[in-house]
């Protein structure tokens, strides 16, 4: 088989994936915790933290005392580039 038609595939595969997972996204709000574990992302609740302390992911918005929360659009976005994403601030 090719070179190209192997790249194309695992290309395709995984735009499918990304497809798959951000339509298990809400269109607006927030997204807690559990939402996305396991469910979206495929890591443990301390490799999320961890990326949200180095802003390799994005940070949360603590909508009240004992909720915190992430914005599906900032989801999204991350998603679309996990390795090359970066939060601001």
């Amino acid at each position: 088989m090719p070179q190209g038609t192997t790249t194309h595939a695992k290309r395709s595969s995984t735009s499918t994936l990304l497809a798959h997972l951000i339509g298990k996204l809400p269109d607006t709000g927030y997204v807690r915790q559990s939402q996305l574990i396991p469910a979206i992302l495929p890591f443990s609740s301390a490799t999320l933290w961890r990326k949200v302390k180095a802003g390799t992911f994005p940070k949360p918005v603590k909508l009240s005392e004992r909720v915190t929360a992430w914005d599906a659009s900032s989801i999204r976005e991350y998603l679309a580039d996990p390795a090359g994403y970066r939060s601001e601030g």
